[in-house]
């Protein structure tokens, strides 16, 4: 038995969820309005605010799917009630960035700055105080597409582990080397 699949889902205040027919689960609250297909074979049940799926039978495709869509479904309601937010770091020395609208402009150590339009769905701010290394942050309802778009901005100049310059998300952990010493 999948442990995540058969784990219930808790509705919290404000928040609908619907299945429409051909099983679209659509899921409304005060932050805003997600969809998601599931598998044809899967059930969603909805009873004194607690929200469970269930899977037809035992095999290996319906125990994958069981606790897959029972994971959409509780990240599109802790979306749509809280929301989502990433943050992101330029460490190096010059690394800049700002944004117009959603257009964000980054300037990473390349000859030419880098222009990355972020989509209408996630909203945008940067940040740069002294002190600190320049800050992007993100927020959105949607899990997944925040996390793409972050790992898309963290692509343009990954970490590197010498010296720990490029773009990180602020709570990761770097593996620093130690580099080359001097032959004696």
């Amino acid at each position: 038995m999948s442990r995540i699949g058969k784990a219930p889902i808790d509705l919290p205040s404000g928040v609908t969820v619907d299945v429409a027919e051909g099983n679209v689960v659509k899921v409304k609250g005060p932050k805003g309005e997600l969809t998601q297909q599931i598998d044809g074979d899967l059930s969603v049940g909805i009873e004194d605010g607690v929200l469970t799926v269930s899977r037809p039978s035992e095999s290996k495709r319906h125990k994958s799917m069981h606790g897959l869509y029972r994971s959409l479904i509780a990240n599109m309601i802790t979306g749509v009630s809280e929301g989502y937010k990433k943050e992101l770091e330029l460490v190096g020395v010059g690394y800049r960035c700002s944004n117009t609208g959603n257009l964000l402009e980054l300037s990473v150590g390349y000859s030419h700055p880098i222009m990355f339009y972020i989509p209408d769905e996630i909203s945008v701010t940067t940040a740069m105080e002294k002190g600190n290394p320049p800050k992007i942050t993100l927020e959105c309802i949607d899990k997944q597409l925040i996390g793409q778009v972050a790992a898309k901005i963290r692509s343009f100049r990954k970490p590197e582990p010498y010296k720990g310059k490029g773009i990180k998300y602020s709570d990761e952990i770097l593996r620093r080397k130690a580099g080359k010493t001097a032959a004696k």
